[in-house]
């Protein structure tokens, strides 16, 4: 319970104490942007569960796949082999889905848009927590989408995707986010 509580204030701190970084985000998509994204995908990880079968071994990692160009540069840098839940983090880039076996958190590029439905059909059913910055992610399927609103990084669950993937998000964040459909 004090884990939970203490992610959730660490998670509004980044919200609403980051101001800074999200003007010059909200400028251009440069790096003080991504070093904000990049916390967020680190702390979605403490309100996310993931079924039993999502890991081989105890020991095994989270590991957060960037699918395509990567825009995050090094600002991963400072969230890699943290730990969450007793498990190590960790960044792999991919190139194509067929890569990305072993992935629990998948960024999905913008620079993949055109490919978005066979990238989502590609990962269905492999427990993976999809994430992504373009228009409409999370109503073609992927499950949380990240946008700026009023000079702000906020975030969209797609709460029935997450469902199909096995996935069980804090109700503390789902009350952080707005909440969306798939669109048919």
């Amino acid at each position: 319970m004090f884990f939970k509580c203490t992610a959730i204030i660490v998670l509004a701190v980044i919200l609403v104490t980051s101001t800074g970084a999200l003007n010059v985000f909200s400028q251009s998509y440069g790096y003080e942007g991504y070093k904000v994204k990049a916390a967020f995908l680190y702390n979605f990880t403490k309100f996310v569960e993931w079924p039993a079968d999502a890991f081989r071994d105890v020991g095994d990692p989270v590991t957060l796949c960037i699918l395509g160009s990567d825009p995050f540069g090094d600002a991963l840098d400072s969230i890699k082999d943290k730990t969450v839940g007793g498990r190590k983090f960790a960044v792999r880039k991919s190139l194509n889905p067929e890569s990305l076996k072993g992935c629990h958190i998948i960024f999905v590029s913008e620079s993949e848009r055109e490919k978005l439905p066979a990238i989502l059909n590609a990962v269905k059913n492999k427990h993976a927590l999809t994430v992504g910055d373009m228009p409409g992610f999370a109503e073609s399927g992927g499950i949380i989408n990240l946008f700026m609103f009023e000079n702000k990084v906020r975030f969209e669950i797609n709460v029935d995707a997450a469902q199909h993937e096995g996935l069980a998000i804090s109700s503390q964040l789902l009350k952080l986010a707005r909440i969306v459909k798939e669109k048919n």
